[in-house]
């Protein structure tokens, strides 16, 4: 397959599901499967494909999180200030666990069978999540604690696991210490920001290749389709939980589990 088409395919599968509960890398891994991209730079196109998701979020939040606007008062500029500072300290568990152990989960877990599992599982704990009945505690992300945005980080090194989704761990651990569904969905795009960036940064350094002209384009087409799609998921996804759950994406995530399962067993 042309790696144009190739990269405007995995833009799009990025684009969508980077920030949604579902689990980018899991998607990432089983479509380069199927479309055979795989090797260094495919592993180099992935991480520049989600910088151009991150960007996405720092171009929908702007205001909130650029804090020298004009326009702020004194106060608002404290609380942007704050969100960065419950990034940062929640940021901290994955720098520390991933360093550790990175390379070791990369290299037995990255395979289909456990892509699988963790969908179903996060799937199920997705749809039990919304079943109890709690009322929300935070209801702003001001109003999170620094210990809380430090136990999200934690809870967030799940997902190193593929196939949990980054999304989905800090989704789930912003709700489970009281978060109401938008705040832990926004907090998620906020800490999603150093995370993202300093796992790409690391896997950069450590990629040490010269790119053929060729090779920038295809990163910087597949960059580009992956800010666009994912600004305009996040633009949906944010108006989508306002009136929903999680239920949609819990149930996707059973039924993609067991579709992949079944064609491993059955098929492949």
């Amino acid at each position: 397959m042309n790696e144009f088409v190739i990269s405007i395919i995995l833009g799009i599968v990025e684009g969508i599901t980077e920030f949604l509960p579902i689990s980018s890398t899991g998607h990432l891994i089983i479509v380069n499967k199927f479309v055979d991209f795989n090797g260094p730079f495919a592993e180099l196109f992935d991480i520049v494909i989600q910088l151009g998701a991150i960007l996405s979020v720092v171009v929908y939040f702007w205001k909130r999180l650029w804090p020298f606007g004009k326009t702020k008062s004194l106060y608002d500029k404290f609380l942007t200030f704050d969100l960065w500072i419950k990034a940062a300290i929640g940021v901290i568990p994955a720098l520390i666990i991933g360093g550790l152990l990175g390379k070791h989960i990369k290299h037995y877990l990255f395979n289909p069978l456990t892509i699988a599992i963790a969908l179903i599982t996060g799937g199920i704990i997705l749809i039990l999540l919304e079943n109890r009945k709690k009322t929300s505690t935070i209801n702003s992300t001001e109003a999170l604690s620094y210990k809380q945005a430090f136990l999200i980080g934690v809870i967030q090194c799940l997902a190193m696991i593929p196939g949990t989704s980054r999304s989905a761990a800090t989704i789930i651990g912003g709700m489970f210490l009281g978060a109401s569904r938008l705040v832990a969905a926004e907090f998620s795009f906020f800490l999603a920001i150093p995370t993202m960036c300093a796992a790409s940064a690391y896997s950069l350094l450590k990629a040490e290749r010269m790119l053929t002209p060729h090779e920038i384009q295809v990163l910087l087409l597949g960059f580009a389709v992956s800010f666009f799609v994912a600004w305009l998921v996040i633009a949906v996804f944010m108006k989508f939980i306002t009136k929903n759950d999680f239920k949609p994406f819990g149930y996707y995530r059973i039924i993609l589990g067991i579709a992949i399962i079944s064609y491993f067993i059955f098929i492949k």
